[in-house]
Parts: structure tokens; sequence; C-alpha cells
């Protein structure tokens, strides 16, 4: 079985379309989506409705949970795509799930099995992020029963296999390859180029599952155009390049 995971698309719908081209060369088995859907200051609107059409099995991640938030706390991001997005898209994504059982082996998660924003793979620290050591990746995945455990929510892809077998994968973003934060500590996230990223897991004939990871060209510089346009400068740099200003 092969599944192409996409998260983090936040409203970048050249990127998801260019993603999605590419996913429909490589023969996989199904589509899944991670989260973090339409929050940002490109296509929120378009986006949903791409999405929607396709049907994939789909979670929300820490922006949908907050869309539906107090409106004088809201984020810019979010409170972009809430005024964008359509009544019956709201209702889509208020009905999506906070983790999804694709199968018995196969789980599906934002940020991690317990919250949807603590970092799985990646660790914050006083001294800024950095890959996540297996003794942190395990004690997050605690007792969860999945061979597969697909995660979102850092845009860094990364995968870990367990001691136990179990394999973490984040595929990365879809839609935005930088970003700066505080939570935890003030760190940033960097890919380093701006390239749209996915991954594949595939089963092997042995049960045993396997990530490989996917850095997709597209129009970039439309979408730096676009986030300008919509009053977000912060976005051009890491659109343009996959680093923060």
């Amino acid at each position: 079985m092969k599944i192409a995971a996409i998260s983090d698309i936040h409203g970048n719908l050249d990127a998801l379309d260019a993603v999605l081209a590419d996913i429909a060369l490589r023969g996989v088995d199904m589509i899944v989506n991670l989260g973090d859907i339409v929050s940002g200051h490109l296509q929120p609107r378009a986006t949903a409705a791409r999405l929607m059409a396709l049907d994939l099995p789909t979670i929300r991640g820490n922006h949908e949970r907050q869309l539906f938030g107090d409106p004088a706390r809201m984020g810019e991001s979010d409170a972009f795509a809430r005024a964008q997005l359509l009544p019956e898209q709201l209702a889509w994504i208020a009905a999506l799930p906070a983790t999804l059982r694709l199968r018995k082996d196969v789980l599906l998660v934002h940020g991690t099995p317990q919250s949807d924003l603590v970092y799985f793979l990646d660790s914050v620290t006083p001294q800024g992020s950095r890959a996540a050591t297996p003794a942190e990746v395990a004690e997050r995945a605690g007792s969860t029963d999945a061979a597969l455990i697909l995660c979102g929510h850092t845009h860094m892809p990364r995968s870990m296999r367990l001691d136990d077998g179990r394999l973490v994968v984040n595929p990365g973003s879809v839609g935005l390859q930088a970003y700066d934060d505080d939570h935890g500590h003030p760190h940033v996230m960097e890919n380093g180029t701006p390239h749209a990223r996915y991954a594949i897991a595939e089963q092997g004939a042995d049960g045993a599952w396997t990530a490989h990871f996917h850095a997709v060209a597209y129009d970039w510089e439309q979408a730096a155009r676009l986030a300008l346009a919509n009053g977000r400068p912060d976005w051009v740099t890491p659109l343009r390049t996959g680093r923060v200003a």
C-alpha cells in the first residue's frame, strides 16, 4: 500500500495543485491531509473548495480549531481565512476529526496523538528548534498502537523509526516552507528552499512501512506576490526562499 501524505497547505492553492499533479504520477493508493489547510493570506476559499471536491481522508490542525475561537484573540492568518470562507466550507472544517484511524495500523494526527500543538519530530529549547531525539519521540508516541503515525504541524519533513518498529512521518508543508514562532521558546523552522513538500509512505511485502520525501517546484513568486497584496509582507521571504527574513 502507498499513502501520499500532505499537510500544512495554509491556503497555498498553487502549491497544492503542483503537489497533487506530482502525486498523480506516482501510483499511490490514497492521499491523506493532515491539517492546517486554509489559514494564511493566499487562497483559503479556493483551497477549501478544491479539497472538499476531492473528499480526502482529512483531519483538522490547530489552525482549523482556532478558526472557531474568540475573534478578538484570533491570529492574522486565521482571521483572514475565516473572513473568506463560505458557510458550507466552515461547516466542513468544523466537522473534521482531530485524529483519524485510517486503518488499524495507520493513525493520522496533526501534532502528536495527544495535542495539535506539540511538535512530534522536533523539539524547541531556549536555544531554538532541533530534531527530536528518539527518546523524545517515543515519549510523545506513548502507547499509541499504530505501525505508521503520520503527523504535520512543524512544516519540517522528517521521519523516525522507533525501537519497537513504529514509524513516525512528517511530510513537511505543502504551502509554507519557513516560519517563526514563540510557542515554548522563540524559534524558527526553515527548510531552506521554497519547494512544496509531501511524503509517500509505502508498506512492503513484509508489512514494514518506509517513507520517501518529495519536493515540488511551483510558481512561488506568484504566491509571494499574492501574500504581499493581501497584507502579509512577512510571508514573502519564506515563500520565495524557504527561510525566515
